[in-house]
C-alpha cells in the first residue's frame, strides 16, 4: 500500500480512529473485569478467613472432647490415683492414637509433669501446656494454637475431677495437611502455614500448594509480621495471587506462625475471557467494514485531486495550453478555479521572479547571486589566460544613523544614488556594479591586477567625499573598501567574497579607507576565514565557559554581586583571550548571538544562587551592537521569565565607545531595559572622551572606573585624584560608584576612604569557572578594616 497517497491515509484514518474506540473500549472493559474480580477475591479471603479460624475452631472443640472423654474415665482416674506412671503413659499414647494427638502429657496439681508420651518434652511444649492449664484454671478446659519445635500445633487442657481436680490433661494436634486439604476444599483458597525458625528465616510447616510454589512463598513474605494484612499482588513463579496473611501464633525467640490464604487472580478471571473474545470479534468485523466504507468515501475525494495535480506537473513542466475540465460548486471546484488562474498568471510571475533571483529591485544592479555568477565566470577567464582579477567590496560609513534620524525612504534614495555614483566610477564595460545587501556593494574588477584594485578603490573613495544631495537634505558619507583577488586570495567566489569581507572589516575599524586582504592581517594565516565559523561551531558544541568575578562592598567586604565573563577553550588550540575573539565577533555581528547565549547561562547561575538561599547581582557586557538590537529587551525579558528572573537580579554594563557609536538608538534601547526594572552601568568609565554629555541623559545606575586609574592609585597622585573625582561624579549624579582593579589591601583602603561603594579585582579573586563560584563564596573572608571603630566614633 502506497502511504503517500490521499487515499489510502483517509482508509488508514478511518481504520485507526475505529481501533482507537475499539481499543479504549476494550481497556476500559478489561479494567473493570480486572477490578471487579480483585475486589471479588478480597471479598473471598476475608470469607476464607473467617471460615479457617471457624475450622480451628471446630477442631479444637473437636479434640477438647477427646480429652475430657479421657478425663472422664474410671480406670484413668484410678491409676493418677495411685500414681501408677506406666498405666498412665500407656492410657495417653493409646487414646491420643486414637483421637490424633501427638503429644500427650499430665500434669499434676503441684504443676509438675507426671507423665508424657514424649521421653523429653521440649522447653516450649512445657511452658504452653503450663500456660495452658494455667489459663484454663478456672474454666472447664482451654485450647491454643502454639509453636512446638517449629511446627504448630493446636494443644488443648483439660482438667481430671475425683470429684476435685486431681490433674490436667494436655494433648497437642498438630496443624496437619489434612486440615488445610479441609479449607481448599470449602472455599477454593490455596492454603499454606509457615512457621518461622530462631534465625528469623520462614519454613514451610503444610501447604495446598505446588511444592516449587510453596518454597517461592517462603521468599516473598515479611520477616516479622504483628497483624494479619491483605496483599493485593503476590507473583509466585508464573502466577499471580492475592494472600490474606493471618498471624496465628508467637513463640519465644520472636518466632510466628502464619497462614497464607491465597487465591489465583488468573483462576478469578477466566470467566470473563470469553466477553473479552466477544469484543475482540465485534472491532474485527468493524474494521473490516470501515475498510470497505472508507476506501468508498476516499476514492470519490481523490479522483478529482488526481486530475488536478496531473495538470499541476505540466504546469511545472512550462505547459500553460492545459484546459482544466471539472465543475462543480463545492471546494474541489472551487480549487479547479483557483488552478486556472494560476496558470494564466505564471508565466508572467516567471518573468518577474527571474528578474528578481538575479537582480537588486532597489538600485537595478545585479544582486549577490549574479555577482558570484559573474564573478566565477570572470576566474574561469583569468585561469585560462593565467591572467588576474580582483573584486572591490564596501560598506557605508553612518547609514544606519542616517535611516535612524531620516528615515529609510531616504536611505532607499541614498542607497539608489550611491549606486549610480559607483557606476559613474566605472572606466571599462566589462568591470560592474553590484548591491549585496544592505549598504554593502561589491565591484567587479576582471583582468586587473592588485594596482589597479588599489588605485579604483581611491577614485571610489575620492567619489564618495563629495556630499550627496536628495531632495533638500545633504548627507556626508564615508566607506571601507575590501579588496581580494584571484589567485592570490582564492581559486572560488565565496572564498574571495570571503576575504574581501575580512579585509573591509578591517578598513573600517583602522579608518583607512581601503585594505588589501593578507592573512597577516589576522593572528594566523586562515583564521580570519575560519574564525566566523568556529565560532559558531564553538556555540553549538559548548565550547564557551562562563567565567565570573565576584564584587564586594567595600565598607562592609560583603559580596553583592558579581561579573559573568566568557572564555573559549578551543579543541585544538586550547584557551583563546577573549581579546582574541571579542573584537572579530563584534565586527562580523555575531557578538549578538554571544550575548544571547552569556545573559542565558548567566540567569541560569543566577537561579541556580537564589535556589540556594544566596541572592547576588550579576553584570554581563553588552557591546555597541547589542545597543543597535531593537529587541534585546523583548529577548531579555523572556530569559528572565524562563528562569524565574526579577530584572533587579541583573545589571548590564556598556562601554562609552558603545553609547557614543550611535546615541540615539542605544538611549532608546537602555530606556527600555531600565523601564522593565533592569539595572545600567558604564564600564571602563574614565577612557572615552566624550561620554560626559550624555552621561545626565543615560537612565543608568551604576559607574564603573577603569581599572588603568585604580591599580596605581596608591602610588600615583594624579590617578587617585582622577578616581576621587569620578566617585564624587558618580555619587552627585545619584550612582553607585564601582572600582576595577582593586589588586592590594592598601587600595581597598584608599577606595572606602573616597567613599567608593563596590569593588572588583584580583584581591578579592581573579574571573573563576561559575562551577566553582558557590565554593569561593563559602571560603570568602572580609579582611579586617584597621581604625573602623575610631570612624565609627567620628
Amino acid at each position: 500500500m502506497r502511504w503517500h497517497r490521499l487515499e489510502n491515509r483517509i482508509v488508514a484514518l478511518f481504520i485507526v480512529l475505529i481501533l482507537l474506540v475499539q481499543l479504549a473500549g476494550f481497556v476500559a472493559i478489561r479494567k473493570a473485569i480486572d477490578e471487579n474480580a480483585r475486589a471479588s477475591i478480597r471479598d473471598e479471603l476475608i470469607i476464607g478467613e473467617r471460615v479457617f479460624l471457624r475450622l480451628l475452631e471446630q477442631n479444637a472443640d473437636k479434640l477438647t472432647q477427646g480429652a475430657r472423654l479421657l478425663a472422664s474415665d474410671f480406670g484413668f482416674r484410678q491409676a493418677i490415683g495411685t500414681d501408677d506412671r506406666g498405666t498412665i503413659t500407656s492410657v495417653l499414647e493409646n487414646h491420643g492414637a486414637r483421637i490424633g494427638a501427638t503429644l500427650s502429657m499430665l500434669i499434676g496439681t503441684d504443676q509438675q509433669i507426671k507423665a508424657s508420651t514424649q521421653a523429653y518434652p521440649s522447653a516450649d511444649l512445657q511452658r504452653s501446656a503450663l500456660e495452658l492449664v494455667t489459663k484454663g484454671a478456672d474454666t472447664n478446659g482451654a485450647s491454643e494454637t502454639v509453636i512446638v519445635d517449629d511446627s504448630l500445633f493446636q494443644i488443648v487442657a483439660v482438667p481430671v475431677r475425683a470429684p476435685v481436680v486431681i490433674g490436667w490433661i494436655v494433648m497437642g494436634f498438630p496443624v496437619d495437611q489434612k486440615l488445610i486439604s479441609d479449607m481448599r476444599a470449602l472455599s477454593s483458597l490455596q492454603v499454606s502455614v509457615m512457621v518461622s525458625t530462631r534465625g528469623g528465616q520462614w519454613q514451610q510447616d503444610v501447604s495446598t500448594l505446588p511444592k516449587e510454589e510453596s518454597g517461592m512463598l517462603m521468599h516473598r513474605l515479611p520477616q516479622k509480621p504483628d497483624t494479619s494484612s491483605f496483599i493485593p499482588q503476590l507473583t509466585i513463579g508464573d502466577n499471580d495471587y492475592s494472600a490474606r496473611l493471618l498471624v496465628l501464633a508467637k513463640g519465644s525467640s520472636n518466632q510466628s506462625a502464619v497462614a497464607v490464604l491465597q487465591r489465583s487472580i488468573s483462576e478469578a478471571v477466566a470467566p470473563y475471557r470469553r466477553l473479552q473474545l466477544i469484543l475482540l470479534t465485534i472491532s474485527v468485523i468493524g474494521v473490516v467494514m470501515a475498510i470497505f466504507a472508507s476506501a468508498f468515501v476516499a476514492r470519490r475525494i481523490t479522483r478529482p485531486l488526481r486530475l488536478l495535480a496531473d495538470i499541476a506537473k505540466r504546469l511545472g513542466a512550462g505547459d500553460y495550453r492545459a484546459r482544466i475540465e471539472i465543475k462543480g460548486g463545492d471546494e474541489i471546484g472551487k480549487l479547479a478555479d483557483a488552478f486556472e488562474s494560476m496558470r494564466t498568471g505564471i508565466a508572467n510571475r516567471e518573468l518577474e521572479i527571474r528578474r528578481l533571483a538575479y537582480w537588486d529591485p532597489l538600485t537595478d544592479l545585479p544582486n549577490r547571486v549574479q555577482f558570484a555568477t559573474l564573478l566565477n565566470s570572470a576566474i574561469e577567464r583569468a585561469k585560462a589566460s593565467n591572467g588576474q582579477c580582483h573584486i572591490l567590496m564596501m560598506d557605508l560609513d553612518r547609514f544606519q544613523h542616517v535611516n535612524d534620524v531620516l528615515g529609510h525612504s531616504f536611505g532607499d534614495s541614498l542607497l539608489r544614488e550611491v549606486g549610480r555614483r559607483l557606476e559613474q566610477q566605472l572606466e571599462r564595460e566589462n568591470d560592474k556594479v553590484a548591491r549585496l545587501g544592505g549598504d554593502e556593494y561589491a565591484i567587479l574588477l576582471p583582468a586587473t591586477d592588485v594596482t589597479e584594485a588599489i588605485r579604483q578603490a581611491k577614485r571610489i573613495l575620492q567619489s564618495l567625499e563629495m556630499p550627496i544631495s536628495i531632495g533638500d537634505q545633504t548627507v556626508d558619507l564615508g566607506a571601507g573598501i575590501g579588496i581580494s583577488g584571484y589567485p592570490e586570495n582564492g581559486q572560488n567566489s565565496d572564498t574571495l567574497l570571503s576575504s574581501a569581507e575580512v579585509a573591509m572589516y578591517v578598513a573600517k575599524r583602522r579608518g583607512s579607507g581601503f585594505t588589501v586582504y593578507d592573512p597577516s592581517i589576522d593572528k594566523s594565516s586562515q583564521e580570519s576565514l575560519s574564525l566566523l565559523s568556529e565560532l559558531r561551531r564553538a556555540l553549538d558544541r559548548n565550547e564557551f565557559l562562563l567565567y565570573a568575578q565576584p564584587k564586594v562592598e567595600l565598607a562592609t567586604g560583603k559580596v553583592v554581586g558579581a561579573e559573568a565573563l566568557v572564555r573559549w577553550v578551543h579543541p585544538e588550540k586550547g584557551f583563546i583571550g577573549p581579546d582574541n575573539f571579542i573584537p572579530f565577533a563584534e565586527t562580523t555581528g555575531f557578538i549578538r548571538m554571544l550575548t544571547s547565549w552569556m545573559l542565558n547561562r548567566t540567569a541560569i547561575l543566577c537561579a541556580e544562587l537564589q535556589k540556594k538561599g544566596i541572592t547576588l547581582k550579576f553584570s554581563v557586557n553588552l557591546s555597541t551592537r547589542d545597543l543597535l538590537d531593537q529587541d534585546l529587551p523583548t529577548h531579555f525579558a523572556d530569559i528572565l521569565t524562563r528562569n524565574q528572573l526579577s530584572p533587579s537580579s541583573m545589571c548590564l554594563e556598556i562601554t562609552e565607545s558603545a553609547i557614543m557609536d550611535d546615541p540615539i538608538r542605544a538611549q532608546l534601547t537602555l530606556e527600555r531595559l531600565h523601564g522593565m526594572g533592569v539595572e545600567l552601568a558604564i564600564d571602563d568609565f574614565g577612557t572615552g572622551y566624550s561620554s560626559l554629555a550624555y552621561l545626565k541623559r543615560l537612565p543608568v545606575d551604576e559607574l564603573k572606573i577603569d581599572k588603568s586609574f585604580v591599580m596605581n592609585m596608591e602610588h600615583d597622585a594624579d590617578d587617585a585624584k582622577i578616581v576621587k573625582s569620578t566617585i564624587d561624579l558618580g555619587h552627585n549624579l545619584g550612582l553607585r560608584v564601582v572600582a576595577e582593579g582593586l589588586e592590594t589591601l592598601a587600595v581597598w583602603h584608599l577606595l572606602k576612604q573616597m567613599g567608593c561603594d563596590q569593588a572588583q579585582g584580583y584581591y578579592m579573586s581573579k574571573p573563576m569557572p561559575g562551577d566553582r563560584f558557590i565554593e569561593w563564596l563559602e571560603q570568602w573572608k572580609a579582611p579586617e578594616m584597621p581604625g573602623q571603630s575610631e570612624n565609627m566614633a567620628i
